[in-house]
């Protein structure tokens, strides 16, 4: 929810910027109350085709202008579904991302567990013979039953398996 109010801030400092760059641009267009509305087009009409660049400069800002309104106003859509939506459902969201990233974590964890487990196995199946001959006894057991755990999701149910190594 952060997030969308960061981005709403910063699309209303650039229209704000971008009002402020087109007021910049004073087109001006004579008006008065004698003139009839085709005197007054064609007059807007002359000055547009005297200052071509100056009225594409200020097409191009006010599109701007209306493309990032129109993104505001989606984010703030957003915000407000957001806002309104029931809170034990926001905290259980919020529950999902923070379980998502120890998960991750979990899961990192057991892929290093399981990695040294095969080293340790690869060690003690080269050493074993020559242990038997010195100590009488097995260097290591019980790698048939050595598991790790991993977190998998379905989307809506996460299940805890353990993995043999």
């Amino acid at each position: 929810m952060q997030k969308i109010q960061i981005e709403i801030q910063a699309l209303r400092s650039q229209i704000a910027a971008l009002r402020q760059e087109r007021q910049q641009f004073n087109i001006k267009t004579v008006t008065s109350k004698d003139d009839s509305p085709i005197a007054i087009a064609d007059a807007v009409r002359r000055i547009a085709r005297e200052n071509a660049h100056l009225s594409a400069e200020v097409k191009g800002i006010d599109d701007a202008i209306a493309a990032l309104e129109a993104q505001l106003h989606q984010k703030q859509g957003k915000l407000e579904y957001s806002q309104k939506r029931h809170p034990i459902e926001q905290q259980v969201e919020e529950g999902r991302i923070r379980a998502h990233v120890h998960a991750e974590r979990i899961n990192e964890l057991a892929a290093e567990l399981a990695k040294e487990v095969k080293e340790l196995k690869a060690i003690a199946d080269e050493i074993s013979p020559s242990y038997w001959q010195v100590y009488y006894k097995p260097f290591i057991t019980g790698f048939q039953s050595i598991y790790v755990p991993y977190v998998r999701s379905d989307g809506d149910v996460w299940t805890i398996v353990n993995r043999i190594v």
